[in-house]
């Protein structure tokens, strides 16, 4: 850069000190241009994005967001950010789902959101502590939570009367669950239930977390799925499908087709599915929260992601962290649920007659999930290097066990002493 323009530079940053403080973007002094990665695709969320960031460039003009759509999901987009980062052009800001929090914490080099914490402690200050824990490992604020789904219990309303079931009272509890699957059968020959069962552990922690259990222990050096109420937890969902017949063991894709089309009375699985599964069924949906283990209380694993920040040039981080901030407005929030069916990571939004309240009153299904939010967990990672070997252990144990080879207790217990194997190594 040559003389001049390193003077016409300083003066810039002098006078971003002097008007707008060290922290704002304009201290860099010169426009500052990030990336923000994603998986919201064009039929979920991507509109949003982009209205979004078309906001945000309007009261930034001196900032300019590429946003990026990763196809590949949340695994194929910390792929592709470990290429970038190893050839110096990392994104500025990236969705980073939850259960990737402890191996991003871990082995992904960022900028902890935890760097922007006394500076701006008001903004922190309208958080309930159970959603920024979800942005957090080891006491340290990595990301910034964002998206956010609980799970809920859709059911076919229609189902429910013809097999003289009160549609009115769903099913409080997984003994109701039961009951109710039973009748339905009975009655008119379609199953009871199905729990969503895709590639990953949400729908098992859920159990776990729901009878009280962990997936880790308190030091995170051994796994806790191998305790007894995981275990009596997962002995449930197998039962529902091996012993009950209420539950069909499909993948994800015939689930949702058979709940949609009538043969499924019941359907627990994210709120984000709400806006499709209006768009498609031809019955009376109707929403509750996900049933309880007896009296004990409701505790979910909350879906979604955080917002991290990987850039390593200071401007491009105080550009990130204004661009988070920007996402996290009220009107920006409520552009963000509308467009994908998330929840608000700040209930007060939900509660605003200019944010979202008119929307909740015109969606009335999505106060299942709404009133989860408040009990609302971080669905849980596996640290170290093996994290993520840990995580498939897991999702195969969870096949074995609704298969109906052996008991949850004999799998659990022995992928419990493989995955402790794993968590030992360096």
């Amino acid at each position: 850069m040559k003389w001049g323009a390193w003077y016409r530079r300083g003066l810039a940053v002098v006078a971003g000190v002097l008007i707008f403080g060290v922290g704002h973007p304009a201290f860099a002094g010169e426009a500052v241009t990030i990336e923000y990665w994603h998986i919201n695709s064009d039929s979920f969320g991507g509109q949003a994005v982009k209205e979004l960031v078309k906001r945000f460039e309007a009261a930034h003009p001196t900032i300019k967001v590429n946003e990026k759509y990763q196809p590949a999901g949340y695994t194929g987009l910390i792929q592709q950010a470990q290429v970038a980062m190893a050839g110096k052009r990392p994104p500025a800001v990236v969705q980073m789902s939850y259960n990737l929090l402890a191996y991003a914490a871990e082995s992904l080099p960022h900028y902890p959101i935890e760097n922007f914490k006394q500076k701006d402690a008001a903004f922190f200050a309208k958080f309930p502590p159970n959603v920024l824990a979800l942005g957090q490992y080891k006491g340290i604020q990595h990301g910034m939570p964002y998206a956010l789904s609980t799970p809920v219990l859709f059911y076919n309303a229609d189902l429910f009367k013809q097999s003289g079931l009160n549609p009115d009272r769903p099913p409080a509890t997984w003994a109701e669950v039961v009951e109710a699957s039973q009748t339905i059968k009975g009655k008119t020959g379609k199953f009871g239930i199905y729990l969503q069962n895709p590639n990953d552990d949400w729908m098992f922690q859920q159990l776990v977390f729901g009878n009280g259990g962990g997936m880790v222990t308190a030091d995170g050096k051994r796994v806790a799925f191998d305790a007894p109420q995981a275990i009596e937890a997962l002995q449930v969902w197998a039962d529902l499908v091996n012993k009950h017949k209420a539950n069909p063991n499909l993948t994800r894709d015939e689930g949702e087709n058979n709940f949609i089309a009538g043969q499924i009375a019941m359907y627990a699985t994210t709120i984000a599915k709400l806006d499709h599964l209006k768009k498609n069924v031809k019955f009376t949906l109707r929403t509750s929260p996900l049933p309880r283990f007896g009296s004990k209380p409701l505790k979910v694993a909350g879906g979604g992601n955080d917002l991290f920040i990987l850039a390593t040039d200071p401007a491009q981080q105080r550009a990130a962290w204004e661009f988070i901030k920007f996402l996290h407005l009220p009107e920006s929030i409520t552009t963000w649920v509308q467009g994908t069916g998330y929840m608000p990571p700040l209930l007060s939004a939900a509660d605003d007659p200019k944010a979202l309240k008119p929307f909740f009153q015109a969606n009335p299904l999505m106060k299942a999930s709404v009133d989860s939010v408040p009990v609302v967990t971080l669905w849980q990672s596996f640290p170290g290097t093996h994290g993520l070997e840990v995580t498939k252990l897991v999702i195969n144990a969870t096949q074995e066990i609704l298969a109906g080879k052996r008991s949850a207790e004999a799998i659990l217990k022995e992928v419990a002493a493989k995955a402790n194997d794993l968590l030992a190594k360096p």
